[in-house]
């Protein structure tokens, strides 16, 4: 079930220093508001802080950042800002690249002088953001991982992030904010580029997801229900992955023997986690089939295994197999 931000916010307990993730849209403004209530003795000084990162990357990115400075000093919340630079390498999306910098800015304001040891932090994407993640990924045939969408709570870089509103509906933090009595005025500003249909994500929220919300009234509760369950899924999967790891690890490589003696399910599997957690690579399911085929096949001392993986290659090496970000020739 959904829930309210009140309760939302009531069963966020992170670690502190916590600084909110900050735009200046509505869901960071509701966010940022009902921390700041929850935690007035805390802010500053080891307790609560705010992070605006500028991409950098529209007309509105100074409107953004000034809104946030007023905001966060009617609120007596210290704000660290962030300046990227967000624009895309060649091959790279638009989103991707945000999103990169984004988690570079993150890190590096967790050294701000000002603020310093922060823990953790809250970002404000809730219900609707999580089946547009499900869809987006349903649309690329994604396997659990993807069909598991955003989680609530992840550790990156030693830092604890959060989605206390992952459960709460985007109208209803909406709906919050306007009944706070909040001293500034607008209370928050809207991204012009989230009417672009240029992006898919945008295309979803504004043609689908009222479809859905018309023929599925409970989707929000239903397909986020569905998430958690890939979730609880792929967590298995991964315990699994690392137990078989333990039979076919050898250094970073894979026990070509060990691996050949699994069911093709769990090969595959393995072969993910080892690629993922040992070279930060994440195959294609082409790739992957075709290497499992390759392995198959491999029944003699002299076959040669040599597959373009990622942004690399597998290749056999005697009894193991291992990953190269370039090719290596074996004679």
């Amino acid at each position: 079930m959904t829930q309210s931000v009140e309760h939302a916010i009531a069963a966020f307990e992170p670690h502190f220093p916590l600084a909110v993730a900050l735009s200046g849209g509505a869901d960071s403004v509701a966010l940022l508001v009902a921390c700041a209530q929850k935690w007035s003795h805390r802010a500053g000084a080891g307790g609560l802080y705010a992070i605006h990162v500028n991409h950098n990357l529209q007309s509105a990115a100074t409107q953004f950042e000034a809104h946030c400075r007023a905001l966060c000093a009617q609120l007596n919340v210290p704000l660290i800002v962030q300046s990227v630079d967000a624009n895309p390498a060649s091959g790279q999306s638009p989103e991707d690249a945000a999103r990169q910098a984004r988690y570079k800015a993150f890190s590096a304001a967790t050294q701000n002088q000002s603020a310093p040891s922060i823990a953790s932090i809250a970002i404000a994407q809730h219900a609707d953001d999580q089946i547009e993640t499900l869809l987006l990924a349903l649309s690329r045939g994604a396997g659990l991982a993807g069909l598991s969408a955003m989680p609530a709570q992840w550790e990156r870089d030693g830092i604890s992030y959060h989605r206390p509103f992952l459960q709460v509906a985007g109208a209803d933090i909406r709906g919050w904010l306007d009944q706070q009595n909040l001293p500034i005025t607008p209370r928050f500003i809207e991204d012009p580029t989230n009417a672009d249909a240029r992006f898919t994500r945008n295309r979803i929220r504004a043609q689908l997801m009222p479809v859905l919300r018309a023929v599925f009234p409970q989707c929000l509760d239903t397909f986020t229900r569905s998430s958690r369950h890939a979730a609880e899924a792929e967590g298995l999967l991964q315990e699994l992955a690392r137990d078989d790891w333990q039979r076919v690890g050898s250094a970073a490589d894979c026990n070509l023997q060990a691996l050949q003696s699994l069911s093709r399910a769990r090969q595959a599997n393995v072969l993910r986690f080892w690629l993922k957690t040992q070279y930060a690579t994440i195959p294609s399911t082409v790739q992957l089939q075709e290497l499992q085929r390759q392995l198959q096949a491999c029944t003699t001392r002299g076959h040669r295994i040599h597959l373009k993986v990622g942004s690399g290659f597998v290749q056999r090496r005697g009894k193991v197999l291992t990953w190269y970000n370039q090719p290596v020739f074996l004679l």
